[in-house]
């Protein structure tokens, strides 16, 4: 009886609407990295995918990048958010250590950085340069 069931639910299952359109860009974070799967994408939608691998809490920001530093607050551990609003392309909250959160963009050509702006953690490694094409 179960059988007869099942059978019906799994044939009458199609992927195609549950298809992601643009590309997903796998992001492992960890204490204190930030790891791409890919580090050049192409420009449009983009789904990045962040996995958070370490045992803290660690946030996202996708900041295009320019020909100047990040300016850093007075407290010399954290970016200066607020000065790098415009270049600043989206932001997750912190992720808990195990959890998979998904930030989805649409990026132009150019080259953007992917930080974790909590206490120290971007001046302890966490950052990676992401290149769009």
């Amino acid at each position: 009886m179960l059988l007869a069931v099942l059978v019906p639910l799994v044939g009458g299952c199609s992927s195609s609407g549950n298809k992601p359109s643009g590309t997903v860009a796998p992001i492992v974070e960890r204490d204190f990295k930030i790891r791409a799967q890919r580090y050049e994408l192409p420009a449009g939608k983009v789904d990045l995918s962040v996995k958070n691998d370490g045992p803290d809490a660690h946030e996202l920001i996708v900041v295009r990048e320019t020909d100047s530093s990040l300016p850093m607050r007075k407290d010399g551990l954290t970016v200066d958010e607020d000065a790098i609003q415009k270049q600043t392309q989206g932001a997750l909250e912190p992720g808990q250590p195990g959890g998979e959160r998904h930030l989805k963009l649409h990026l132009a050509p150019g080259r953007y950085l992917l930080l974790c702006n909590m206490s120290g953690h971007y001046l302890g490694g966490m950052h990676a340069e992401l290149v769009v094409s």
